[in-house]
């Protein structure tokens, strides 16, 4: 029997609110093409992600990664800290 290996997309963003018990809620931008003009337009995406050790901080720059639905409003998991803000 083959196993088929599940690619969890990655993406990377800010953080926006960390007041929550291991969640924390990143803001994550785009470059998207307007239809008509052609200009490219920012659109920013708000997703709740885990953070089992509550190590995240404001303005921190995070690498999150799709999970299985964790709660209502997660089913994103950090997988690291990239930059930590202020350092």
């Amino acid at each position: 029997m083959t196993e088929h290996k599940t690619v969890k997309r990655t993406v990377n963003g800010r953080v926006i609110s960390n007041r929550m018990d291991k969640t924390v809620t990143i803001a994550v931008e785009r470059l998207v093409r307007h239809p008509l003009y052609g200009k490219y337009v920012r659109r920013t995406t708000k997703l709740h992600a885990h953070d089992e050790d509550n190590r995240c901080q404001l303005g921190d720059w995070v690498a999150v990664e799709e999970c299985r639905p964790l709660s209502k409003i997660k089913s994103w998991r950090l997988v690291k800290v990239l930059d930590q803000a202020g350092g």
